[in-house]
């Protein structure tokens, strides 16, 4: 009975699992249940009017910013981590240059946008959460889009790091 005894504890583990995963699988008969409570947020739609179709890889250009984003993270008035961003943006064919022109005005408003960002806890705990990334990514968006108008299609998070002091 020593012997069995493992096994079947094996087995009974499996079972559960298996009927576990079967119970609380997600159910696929009713697509818009899961997106009804999700109400996009006017970026999202302005996002979604400037992109109503699918971008072909001719339809938009990509502006690498040159020099990573450094954020302080301040508690108690010292600096406890560093929040390290790298950036791209998605423009218009034609406008990189106009982006890399007016990049020192982007680079400063991203990092006001970045900083205010971060003092209000958005760069603590579970910082990667698509959530918190997401209301980055919108403040970041709207300030690109009142310096480059319509030529920004997004703004994207290539690289985000924070590094423990």
């Amino acid at each position: 009975m020593k012997k069995f005894l493992p096994i079947i504890l094996i087995v009974l583990g499996l079972a559960a699992g298996a009927g576990a995963g079967i119970y609380l699988q997600p159910k696929k008969s009713d697509p818009e249940a899961s997106t009804e409570d999700c109400q996009p947020s006017a970026t999202e739609a302005e996002r979604a009017k400037d992109n109503a179709r699918p971008l072909a890889p001719q339809d938009v250009e990509y502006a690498k910013l040159n020099n990573q984003f450094v954020i302080p993270i301040v508690q108690d008035d010292s600096v406890t981590s560093l929040v390290v961003i790298s950036l791209t943006l998605e423009v218009t064919p034609g406008t990189r240059e106009g982006v890399f022109a007016r990049e020192p005005k982007l680079r400063d408003t991203f990092l006001q946008v970045m900083f205010d960002h971060a003092n209000m806890g958005g760069f603590e705990g579970k910082f990667t959460n698509s959530s918190n990334l997401e209301v980055l990514r919108n403040a970041l968006f709207e300030t690109a889009r009142n310096i480059l108008g319509s030529n920004i299609k997004d703004v994207l998070i290539m690289d985000i790091v924070r590094q423990e002091i």
